[in-house]
Order: structure tokens, then sequence, then C-alpha cells
């Protein structure tokens, strides 16, 4: 998660600063429910904007104004309304409207954009929003968001030792929550829910929706069944370098075709990709990404699993920290080609800084991790286990942590 849902960490968001906050993020994760509490706060719910409705719409072919219109007619005050365009990414030549609107109620409006696609990525528009807008991500829920602990986020530390120690300090288990979102996933109301029937039910649902409704409307595939088919294979893939060519044969589509399909499924938060880092480590691979997905209720080796889990709370701090300002943090992996692989390295402004391997049981580490550890320039090298109890510093910048423990 990058944004705080409780509104208590977001001065940057909520600042005065002229820039659009564009929030986005895989769908129901909260994008909506946030933007309207952020519009509650500054008494201005009657300026959501809602792209899906066919009414908005209507309203903007009508009076293109339609929005300076109405913070015109809004006279109560001379403050600066908090305006929400929800969905507006679905509509041809968007940035064009909404570069439009700023430009127009630059003095006399804020505006909030969701979407359920990556807007900063996202091309149907030739005009560009460079300098208008800031972006900042919503993802699902986190262990520390669980447990009540989102007010005080995990801060990096340039000396990456310093960090690892502070989080065994400053933290304690929490199995039972963690346990919970591996089972049921991160998104808000199957984890809520707690029941396997449902969070099938809502899995499925939401694949389907995201498929046939999400994909038709953001994108130009025309596949749709084939996209779907792909979205069935991908939980056995998890863990291992995508294969492309095997995912052609499986599909009997072309390379060029799988790969577009891949990039769309990105696009619109269904997976994330982590790619290998290359430098500094002999005999590396180059070009071989692996996948996860938000929604990983569908993978059903354990191991698998808990890695896909373990790839998603680490993408969650990297995007905080990129979106907070505190550098550009990237989630890569390393891996030989004699298949000498630490599944996670997080670099800070392009340099390596920790690396993370995720092991279902407490096991010693292998020498492997110790060697890329001291090819990388010595940075600590985490593994973290299921198992509650663990918590061991094997040798010098090598830990034994429970990722229940890290992670909260």
């Amino acid at each position: 998660m990058s944004i705080d849902r409780s509104l208590e960490s977001m001065e940057m968001f909520c600042g005065a600063h002229r820039q659009m906050r564009f929030i986005s993020g895989p769908r129901q994760s909260g994008k909506t429910t946030l933007a309207r509490a952020v519009l509650k706060v500054h008494r201005c719910e009657r300026f959501y904007y809602n792209w899906d409705d066919r009414g908005i719409r209507r309203r903007y072919r009508e009076n293109p104004g339609f929005v300076w219109t109405d913070v015109k007619q809004d006279g109560k005050s001379r403050r600066a309304v908090w305006a929400c365009m929800d969905e507006i990414h679905k509509i041809p030549k968007w940035k064009d409207i909404l570069k439009g609107m700023f430009d127009t109620l630059e003095r006399e409006a804020r505006f909030v954009v969701t979407g359920s696609a990556r807007l900063e990525l996202f091309r149907r528009s030739g005009d560009s929003l460079v300098g208008r807008y800031f972006l900042f991500h919503l993802l699902p829920l986190t262990l520390r968001e669980v447990i009540g602990k989102a007010r005080v986020p995990v801060r990096p530390e340039k000396n990456s030792g310093k960090f690892v120690e502070n989080r065994i300090d400053s933290s304690t288990p929490h199995e039972n929550e963690m346990a919970g979102l591996i089972k049921f996933g991160a998104f808000p109301e199957p984890f809520t829910h707690q029941s396997p029937a449902f969070s099938r039910k809502w899995h499925d649902s939401n694949v389907d929706r995201l498929v046939r409704e999400d994909l038709r409307d953001l994108t130009r595939v025309v596949d749709l069944e084939n996209v779907a088919t792909l979205v069935e294979l991908l939980p056995s893939k998890i863990g291992s370098p995508l294969s492309l060519n095997s995912l052609c044969r499986d599909l009997q589509v072309s390379h060029t075709a799988v790969r577009h399909y891949v990039r769309m499924l990105d696009l619109t938060y269904i997976l994330f990709d982590v790619r290998p880092f290359a430098a500094r480590i002999a005999q590396s691979i180059r070009k071989e990404r692996k996948v996860y997905l938000y929604d990983w209720s569908a993978v059903s080796d354990p191991a698998a699993r808990f890695e896909n889990y373990v790839a998603f709370e680490l993408l969650a701090w990297v995007t905080h920290w990129t979106d907070a300002g505190l550098g550009r943090f990237e989630l890569t992996y390393v891996r030989t080609r004699q298949g000498k692989e630490t599944d996670f390295l997080i670099l800070w402004d392009r340099l390596p800084w920790l690396l993370v391997e995720a092991k279902v049981s407490d096991r010693p580490v292998e020498s492997h991790h110790a060697a890329h550890s001291t090819a990388l320039g010595n940075i600590p090298m985490v593994q973290l286990c299921r198992s509650p109890d663990c918590l061991t510093k094997d040798k010098k910048n090598i830990y034994r942590i429970s990722a229940a423990r890290f992670f909260a």
C-alpha cells in the first residue's frame, strides 16, 4: 500500500501543491473509497464524477466544461475545491480531457484521478500531462495494515544492515494475520470475510470482470478467451522465470501475441513482473523475468504462494518509498545460468540494497546466497520463512527471519 487509507499520513497527497493526484492500483483495492474519503474531509462530496456512469459521460458530451460550471456554482467559499475523476482513463482522449480541466481550473480545483490501470503507462491520447500530476499507488492490504501499523510507515535506511536490525528490534511475529493474507489474499473483501467459498467466488468473478470488461474497455486485445486461458495458466508459473515460448505452445499463438497479453495483464494490475539484475553477477541471466499475481489465492503450491506473498509485500515497500519521493526503488531478482537464484533484490537508485529469499520452512542459507551478497557489495541477505519462531543471524549480513516478524 502506498497511501494510508486512514488519511493520517497523507501530507504529500493532500498538500497545497497544484498537481493532480493520480491514484492507480488494482480493482477492488479501495481507490474509490479513499477518493471519496478525501472529498469528504474537504467537504466536496458533490464533486465526485464516476466516468463509468453514462450520465457523467452524457454531461461531458453536452457541456465539456461541466466541471467548471459545477465549481463556479459552488460559491460557498474561496477555497479550492477537491474533485475526483474516477475511471476516466476508460474514455478516449482522457488525457486531453484532464489537461483541459486542469488548465482551466488550476486555481479553483484540486483533482484526484483514480484508475484500475497503470495510469502512468497507459497511452490513449497524444497530449502529455507531464508536470501536471503526482502519481500514487493504492495496493491491496499489507500485513502492517492488517495489524494496525500502517500509520507508522516502514522507512528505508541507507545502511541496509541497520534497516534489517531495526525490523528485528521493532516488530513481533503476527502469524495468524499473515496466515489469513496467504490463504485468502490481500484484497479487502475476501480477506475480511475469511471464507474459502466466498474467496473462490470473489476470485472467479473478479478475474472474469477484469478480463472481459477492463481489458475490453482499456485495450485493443480481441482474443479475450486466450487471455482468460493465460490467467488460468499463470498460477502454475509463479516462482520460476516465465517462458513465453512455453505459453506460445500452450495457447497456440505467436510470441508477439503472448508478449502483448502479458503486458496487458500488467497494465491492468492482474500481475506484476520482477526482472533479473545482471550487473556484478558472473554468468547471470539478463532477460527472463518472473511474474507474480496481486491475487495469489489461486496459486495452489504452498511454496509458490508464499513466495508470491513475499514478492507483494516487498513490492508494497518499494512502491511506497518511490511514491514518497525517497528515491527510485526497484524489485528485481538474481539468477545465474547455472540456476543459482536469490528470489529478490531491492535496488535503491539502481544500486543493490537488500537480498531476500523466501522459504516455507526454516533451513540453513545456501552458499550461493552469500556469494551473491558478496558480489553485490556485501549487502545483507535475508531468508524469510513461513515459521513464526525463526530469528537467527548465521554470519555477517546473513539473516533468517520469520516473514510474520519482518513485515509486521
